[in-house]
């Protein structure tokens, strides 16, 4: 009876989440997935011999998100391996020549890496996207044919599990981790645990959730029901900002205003 329930709870979820514009993968054809646009570039390196040169491809496929300003990029082959990672401005990529060099491309505002994809955010509806996707694919194919790390020094990491964890608290981010961050990564984003407190978890939206127009929506009627559903101690699901975000947030409300004036 339970399993029976937990499938229909599942579809429901994914009916809603569905209709404001997630888990477009349910919606493409019949092999279940993504339409995906495949970008080529052809990439030559010296072979040993000095008179001669090896022809190498590297594919790179670009999949649109829920989010109109964010675009996903598909080098196929790991990016992190494992976890994501949250460039929310230039001064957060001193850890990754890769996010140093996409936000060298005008208009980028945010960059955000996963285990194999890469979500480039651009600043305004009113930038284009060819110059940005364009850069941005040779610079993601001159990275991964460098060879470089795609991060070096220290590396800042959102906390998973901690032994200080209470039962609801690992239950939550049990769930998080394996009903919830999988299917929005899926469409170039995450959901960070950022807290539980009086009935209500908080969680921080990075990637291409940060400003997409379902996001809230998808917030309530998808992460809420499914966390409610499953943990009776959840009385409601906020989004919450780091102090760093809000600042980077009136930052560049401030140069969006100067470019329109």
């Amino acid at each position: 009876m339970r399993d029976t329930r937990e499938r229909d709870m599942g579809r429901s979820i994914q009916k809603a989440m569905l209709d404001q514009g997630w888990l477009l993968r349910f919606s493409a054809g019949p092999s279940g997935r993504y339409q995906t646009r495949t970008q080529t570039r052809t990439l030559l390196r010296p072979a040993t011999a000095p008179t001669h040169l090896s022809l190498r491809q590297l594919s790179v496929q670009t999949q649109d998100t829920p989010n109109p300003r964010s675009l996903k990029f598909l080098p196929g082959k790991p990016v992190l391996g494992s976890g994501t990672l949250d460039f929310p401005s230039p001064s957060s990529a001193e850890c990754s020549s890769l996010a140093r060099d996409l936000f060298e491309i005008e208009g980028v505002k945010s960059v955000f890496f996963g285990p194999d994809f890469i979500t480039v955010t651009k600043l305004d509806d009113d930038v284009e996207w060819t110059d940005i996707k364009r850069h941005s694919l040779d610079a993601i194919v001159k990275f991964f044919e460098s060879g470089t790390p795609i991060t070096t020094g220290a590396v800042p990491h959102e906390s998973s599990y901690s032994e200080d964890d209470d039962e609801v608290v690992s239950i939550i981010k049990e769930l998080l981790d394996t009903r919830i961050r999988p299917t929005v990564q899926e469409d170039g984003g995450d959901v960070i645990f950022k807290g539980f407190d009086d009935g209500v978890v908080k969680l921080k939206l990075v990637g291409s959730c940060t400003g997409c127009p379902s996001s809230t929506v998808t917030l309530k009627n998808g992460i809420q029901n499914m966390m409610q559903f499953y943990i009776p101690e959840v009385d409601a699901v906020e989004q919450v900002e780091d102090e760093v975000d809000e600042v980077n947030a009136k930052v560049f409300s401030e140069l969006e205003r100067k470019l329109q004036d």
